[in-house]
């Protein structure tokens, strides 16, 4: 599913040259649950993007789905994202006074489906990510923690993506709550989903099938857990 060659990153600063990545190469099949470790300054954020059709590699390639991703312009990389990528962030980035329904709703706006699918589907992408069918009219600002994080899950369910990129998904939330969100996504995985998970926590990076650890830019360690 991801086939990446040899990617690097510079970073260009009043004339000082920052390198991010340095010739990373790895693949991911799919339906693979894949953590992506590193302290901070790693590389692991700038991998992230380059992944989630943020950013584009400075050298390097990038295939997804046998599609080269480093070579597509702003349009595509937008389509990219819209049809293959669902994301889920650290800071949920939900509407704070729209309900569940409609903050899941929100990325079918442009469809072309009619309320009642969009709404359909919001529904069933909300169940799939284990919320309470009772909070689905909910302010998205009276949610725990938790609960707004299996939103974003949902959210970012709703076109059907390939991969399902979590960046630090449990960075605002307490042990248990972190625990019931890795879980979900664990549940997703063996639904069929491709789950990529950024994280600086071992312990999160520990609900994954495999761990690939970044380090100045490099790839330490790829290693499959038994």
């Amino acid at each position: 599913m991801i086939n990446c060659r040899n990617l690097t990153k510079t970073y260009l600063t009043g004339g000082v040259e920052t390198h991010a990545l340095k010739n990373i190469s790895f693949s991911i099949e799919k339906g693979e649950f894949v953590s992506i470790i590193g302290p901070s300054g790693s590389g692991k954020s700038t991998l992230m993007h380059i992944l989630g059709a943020l950013d584009v590699p400075t050298s390097g390639e990038y295939f997804l789905d046998n599609h080269e991703v480093s070579k597509l312009n702003d349009d595509e990389l937008s389509d990219l994202r819209k049809n293959k990528i669902g994301f889920v962030f650290q800071s949920f980035n939900l509407l704070p006074r729209t309900t569940v329904l409609r903050n899941v709703m929100l990325p079918l706006l442009y469809s072309g489906l009619s309320e009642s699918e969009r709404e359909k589907r919001a529904r069933e992408c909300l169940k799939y990510a284990g919320m309470e069918e009772g909070k689905f009219k909910n302010l998205s600002n009276q949610l725990s923690g938790g609960q707004m994080q299996r939103v974003a899950i949902a959210r970012a369910l709703i076109n059907d993506p390939s991969i399902i990129l979590a960046d630090e998904p449990t960075g605002n939330l307490d042990t248990k709550t972190s625990h019931l969100v890795m879980e979900a996504l664990k549940e997703l995985n063996k639904k069929g989903h491709t789950i990529i998970l950024i994280t600086h926590e071992m312990d999160v990076a520990n609900y994954a099938d495999r761990i690939i650890h970044i380090r100045d830019g490099m790839i330490e360690k790829d290693e499959i857990k038994k």
